[in-house]
Order: C-alpha cells, then sequence, then structure tokens
C-alpha cells in the first residue's frame, strides 16, 4: 500500500455483553447478544498508521429481570456508536498484517418506539489482521471491545415519565468481526 491510499471496509459481527442496573429495583437489564455490522474508512497517516472513521449498528433487546416495560420483560433496542480513531499495523506497512485499532466518540441507544434514545460518550480499542486478496481487496479479522460512559443515576428511555432509573458508570462490549476492505 503506498501513503496515498485509502480504505473502505465493510464487517459483519457479533457483539455480547452490556447491561444496566435498575436504580430502584438493583436488577439487571442486559443487553442481548446479536449481530452488529460495522463500515470504517481509513484515511492515510504514513507507512503504518491511517486515520479511521468507524461506524457500528447492533439491532438487539434489552433484557429485564421484571416486567417493567409494558408488554414483557424485553425491549427492542438500537445501538449506533460513530469514533474517530485510527489504525497502527504495528509489524509493517499498512495494508498486510496485523494491527491495533481504535477510537473516540459517541454510542446512541435508540430503544423501540415509544421511549426517549439516550446519546453518552463512548470508546473503542481492538486489535486485527489483515491479509491482501489482489491489489484493491483484503479480508479483516477483528476484535474491538466498547465502552460507553453513561455516568448515570437517573431515569433513562422515557415517555410519558421515566420507567426505568438506572445507575452506572459504563456498559462495556465485545465484538468479533469479519470484513472485506476495499482500496482506492
Amino acid at each position: 500500500m503506498t501513503e496515498k491510499d485509502y480504505a473502505v471496509t465493510v464487517y459483519a459481527g457479533y457483539r455480547g455483553g452490556g447491561s444496566f442496573t435498575d436504580a430502584d429495583t438493583q436488577q439487571s437489564l442486559t443487553i442481548d447478544a446479536s449481530g452488529a455490522v460495522s463500515f470504517a474508512l481509513d484515511l492515510p497517516l504514513d507507512a503504518s498508521r491511517q486515520y479511521q472513521i468507524f461506524v457500528s449498528h447492533q439491532r438487539t433487546h434489552l433484557s429485564l429481570d421484571s416486567t417493567s416495560f409494558a408488554g414483557g420483560n424485553r425491549l427492542a433496542m438500537d445501538i449506533t456508536s460513530l469514533h474517530i480513531g485510527g489504525t497502527n499495523f504495528y509489524d509493517g506497512a499498512v495494508g498486510r498484517g496485523p494491527y491495533f485499532v481504535g477510537g473516540l466518540g459517541a454510542t446512541l441507544f435508540n430503544p423501540a418506539s415509544g421511549y426517549s434514545s439516550e446519546l453518552y460518550p463512548s470508546i473503542n480499542i481492538g486489535f486485527g489482521y489483515q491479509w491482501p486478496l489482489g491489489d484493491k481487496l483484503a479480508a479483516r479479522v477483528e476484535a474491538r471491545g466498547y465502552a460507553t460512559l453513561v455516568n448515570s443515576s437517573g431515569g433513562v428511555f422515557c415517555s410519558g415519565g421515566c420507567v426505568i432509573s438506572i445507575k452506572g458508570d459504563t456498559v462495556t462490549q465485545g465484538e468479533v468481526m469479519l470484513g472485506l476492505s476495499s482500496r482506492f
């Protein structure tokens, strides 16, 4: 890869982990593990590093130990993150071999209609490996950890009054991904 190369990567992954604690009942409100899709735009920095704009989306459910939400003990939820960071191919040039990746940004928790969305600052960090599949394509395998800083002890996902009051500092999740990268 030359210093002028840009890359777009589309990922499919599986994400798990994450929970809130109900401040009133002390019950765990767990984010179900599920599939996720992501998109990365890599911009050249130098021979072994790139800037990265990373967007990730997970469609999941918030599982409740009680029936706090109307309709049962699961609430459909989308989780979308936007991070700006970079990649570092620590064993050689951009485009081949092992790398570290990370970014800073925000995560949006968007529950089913009728409940308000919540936006929090977040980070991700991970590592991966990239295999060239020719001059312009490459395969990636990657693992990332996400930490969302909720630092809350109040109502969330409100709808004409807050149904749930949470306490906690962070929501953490982990993900494994496979990606197809195209240079231009």
